[in-house]
């Protein structure tokens, strides 16, 4: 199934390894930004650390690492020079998810595979390997099952026993074998026990920093009704279902995010006219104990930060901050507001990434916008801040092109909010203009370091990334306005960037290009259907072309009804908005950009359309990558993805 990789050591990079021992160089400030253009390979560099945290200890840390264009799992001593690293190399077929400690002698990582699954299409197959530091060896956990996913981590103890809780599925199929049982697995040992059994229509599962499996989130084989059970901190205390919904009605269970000790009381995130607030509140009754947060209407919170034993709520991000914390614990916020002050005027942001067991070592870094940063050590005892590592060893700290938010009137006058990345080299006025609208179409863009649009600026682009009606971010009511309008006002939104942009007399509207990925290649290629004199080029990656296909794609899997009826909300006429139907309107040469790996839009939109178009005439290149994934988590493909971009803007649109 999975396979375990190879394991490879060596020294760490000569530069890293000073820097780990010596005081923080100063930032980057606001200087000019390096010149440019720069290959496509400077910006399509993977970031050398991700998805990763320091050990309890505070003395080393582990997470993906990238050497020499690879990404591994990587486990460093951040003090001793001399202390050999250890580095794992996946096989090409597996990538890494995340890294965890368990404790001194153990790590834990999320991967997955792409494989076939009883017939031509695949999918990705989960599970959690285990490395055992003290002897380099690596285990597959859970190898045994035939489920697609056995690796939904859901613990790990925190009294130093090398014990966890993996929820993992023994099937494929809809039986009673598909949905997860909860096993704690001993990783010194092997031995694992099965704590909760399946239960039908249960697809999740949620415990408390004990280990007890305290709820369970299940859903009807249309994911259209859903339902949540529930028992007490004790685990031999019997499961309840205490709340149903239905996703027709706008209905959406309670989840506890954390458990507050000696009693029936969580946290729960919940949104009601526009405003969303976390709430301690009674899982029996319902009721509202105490407000935590509540953010201003029309933001959302888009991240909460547990602490580990998931008890309490540390902080939160909001819609409207991104890249931030706002820390609700005290000493948190006292110590961000340090970080803050530090940083003052010199354009970046301070984060802290991840925190040791008593909070005293963290791991933070510094980026903006406009630079991809760095990874720092921070010791709170001795206030002692150290360079790890450049997050891009070509860019280094240099900034790059600068970003920010800009607002802007739709036709029907709703304000849209765009992200507004500019040539740093040259004035902001009748520049060449690239509209790069986001995929989804639930999600939004905010200003943070984008690969994509600084390399399109580092070219003369001004870029915009317009989060039309339907994005998420800007609470529900914003988000209920793109129903019935997907190809309709949500692609007037970009076109009403456009107009203003170049009304401002920052963009040539005679030269504008519209790129895209996933939603937003959607809309590049209906971009041109729409509108054929608007743009004199488009680039669609990884792009749905047949919204009846990306519908019927999700077959007979489980939540099929509701994630159909959220694409039905959108347009009540699939076949009269699909970009497949309308070549014969496009003028403007469009490239397709594709991997062969794409399990989230199937190839087969591109492919079509690159035949479709062929056979109309029309000016069409396509770019189909071997390996890439939909979210080109290579190296390589980012790199050719990027390049080829380049090469049709720089033919079409100098």
């Amino acid at each position: 199934m999975i396979l375990a990789g190879m394991l490879v050591a060596g020294p760490a990079r000569a530069e890293e390894a000073k820097a780990a021992a010596s005081a923080a160089p100063p930032l980057a400030t606001g200087a000019a930004p390096a010149a440019g253009p720069l290959p496509a390979l400077a910006f399509a560099r993977l970031p050398f650390f991700a998805d990763g945290e320091i050990s309890a200890d505070g003395q080393s840390f582990a997470g993906k690492l990238v050497i020499g264009g690879t990404q591994l799992l990587g486990v460093r001593h951040l003090f001793d020079a001399a202390a050999k690293p250890l580095y794992l190399r996946l096989p090409e077929t597996d990538e890494l998810d995340w890294v965890r400690w368990v404790n001194k002698d153990f790590v834990i990582a999320g991967m997955r595979a792409l494989l076939p699954l009883g017939g031509p299409e695949k999918a990705y197959v989960r599970r959690i390997m285990v490395v055992d530091l003290r002897s380099g060896k690596a285990t597959i956990l859970l190898r045994d099952l035939m489920g697609q996913n056995g690796g939904d981590l859901l613990w790990v103890a925190r009294d130093g026993t090398p014990q966890i809780l993996v929820a993992a599925q023994n099937s494929i199929y809809l039986d009673e074998n598909f949905f997860p049982t909860v096993y704690r697995i001993n990783l010194e040992t092997g031995r694992r026990v099965v704590v909760q059994a399946a239960r039908s229509g249960i697809y999740r599962w949620i415990a408390d920093g004990n280990g007890v499996v305290r709820a369970g989130i299940g859903t009807a084989d249309d994911g259209r009704s859903s339902r949540l059970l529930y028992r007490g901190s004790e685990a031999t205390s019997a499961l309840v279902t205490i709340d149903r919904a239905n996703s027709r009605a706008n209905e959406s269970v309670i989840v506890p995010i954390a458990f507050v000790p000696g009693g029936d009381h969580a946290v729960v995130d919940i949104v009601n006219d526009d405003v969303e607030g976390l709430y301690e509140m009674d899982m029996r009754t319902h009721q509202k104990v105490r407000t935590l947060y509540q953010a201003q209407r029309g933001i959302e919170i888009d991240r909460i930060n547990v602490s580990e034993d998931q008890t309490t709520v540390l902080g939160i991000s909001l819609s409207s901050e991104p890249g931030k914390t706002r820390w609700l614990a005290p000493a948190m916020a006292s110590l961000q507001e340090q970080f803050d002050k530090s940083v003052t005027g010199r354009n970046v942001d301070a984060r802290i990434v991840s925190m040791n067991a008593d909070r005293t070592s963290m791991l933070l870094v510094l980026d903006s916008a406009s630079t991809p940063g760095a990874l720092y050590y921070f010791n709170v005892e001795s206030g002692a801040m150290q360079r790890i590592a450049v997050m891009n060893d070509t860019l280094r700290q240099r900034p790059m092109a600068p970003v920010r938010t800009v607002r802007y009137k739709a036709r029907d006058g709703l304000e849209i909010e765009a992200v507004l990345t500019l040539p740093g080299d040259r004035p902001a006025h009748d520049l060449p203009i690239v509209m790069f609208p986001h995929g989804g179409p639930w999600a939004h863009d905010a200003p943070g370091w984008d690969y994509m649009a600084q390399y399109m600026a580092n070219l003369g682009y001004a870029v915009m990334q317009p989060n039309f009606r339907g994005s998420t971010g800007y609470g529900p009511t914003f988000l209920k306005r793109g129903e019935g309008q997907m190809g309709l006002a949500m692609q007037d939104d970009i076109t009403d960037g456009l107009k203003w942009a170049a009304e401002q007399g920052i963009a040539d509207a005679k030269r504008a290009c519209i790129v895209g990925a996933s939603y937003g290649g959607y809309a590049t290629m209906w971009g041109l259907a729409k509108d054929p004199d608007l743009y004199r080029c488009g680039v669609s990656i990884s792009g749905v072309a047949s919204l009846r296909r990306e519908v019927n794609d999700f077959g007979n899997s489980l939540m099929s009804g509701k994630y159909t009826d959220d694409w039905k909300a959108m347009t009540p006429d699939f076949a009269a908005v699909s970009p497949l139907n309308a070549v014969a309107r496009i003028k403007a040469p469009l490239m397709l950009i594709h991997g062969r790996n794409d399990v989230t839009v199937n190839v087969s939109h591109s492919d079509s359309m690159a035949s479709r178009m062929r056979a109309a005439g029309k000016t069409v290149d396509y770019l189909s990558l071997p390996m890439a994934d939909h979210y080109f988590t290579r190296e390589a493909d980012r790199e050719a993805m990027l390049a080829g971009i380049g090469t049709w803007l720089k033919k079409y649109n100098p």
